[in-house]
């Protein structure tokens, strides 16, 4: 199948505490993505921790833009967060995303199909719910904004994560599942759904 992917989106604890994993299944569901793997799941620290990257350059792009946020707010980064080297606040919220995913619960997925990374990031919508475009679903289910996250020194609430890229999503399978619960199928709706050529006559 040509541009065929896989994407892992996680329901996170907020999503399932609020019972919205029925909804969100049904958006991945209705514009033709497979559920090829799923469980209901505590992930572990340690887990948290290999989740996100651990790289320098992730670091100084996550705090080079939360200092972004906080100049474009006139927050003091030194005063809030003790420090205002970019490097050191992007580990900082590294943690704040480790703790929030370690919470409680989660629902993690595999999703298969066309350009199945960009698909599910558009349909999850943007970082920041309070910018995410009607019709998401951080845009329909989440209100959050980086006030509140700021003020409360923890990540956005925005209820799932999706991979980003093709290489992330190949990563991320492998941390949350093994190889065996990956399942193989074919669904009736593929070819209705342009997956398996065109449709043709019998």
């Amino acid at each position: 199948m040509s541009n065929t992917e896989k994407t892992v989106i996680i329901v996170k604890h907020d999503g399932v505490a609020r019972g919205l994993m029925g909804q969100i299944i049904k958006r991945f569901e209705r514009v033709g993505l497979k559920l090829v793997a799923l469980e209901f799941l505590q992930s572990t620290e340690d887990m948290g921790k290999a989740h996100y990257p651990d790289a320098e350059s992730w670091y100084r792009k996550v705090g080079e833009r939360t200092l972004s946020e906080y100049k474009e707010k006139g927050i003091d980064a030194v005063k809030e967060l003790g420090t205002d080297d970019a490097i050191e606040i992007g580990k900082l919220v590294k943690q704040w995303n480790v703790d929030y995913l370690t919470y409680g619960p989660v629902l993690a997925m595999v999703w298969e199909g066309p350009n199945a990374v960009k698909i599910g990031r558009k349909l999850v919508g943007e970082t920041n719910p309070i910018n995410a475009a009607p019709g998401t679903i951080r845009g329909d289910f989440s209100s959050d904004n980086a006030e509140l996250a700021n003020q409360h020194k923890r990540p956005f609430y925005n209820l799932v994560h999706a991979s980003g890229e093709v290489a992330e999503a190949e990563d991320e399978i492998a941390l949350w599942f093994e190889h065996v619960e990956v399942i193989d199928y074919s669904t009736y709706a593929a070819p209705l759904m342009g997956m398996q050529g065109k449709l043709t006559r019998k």
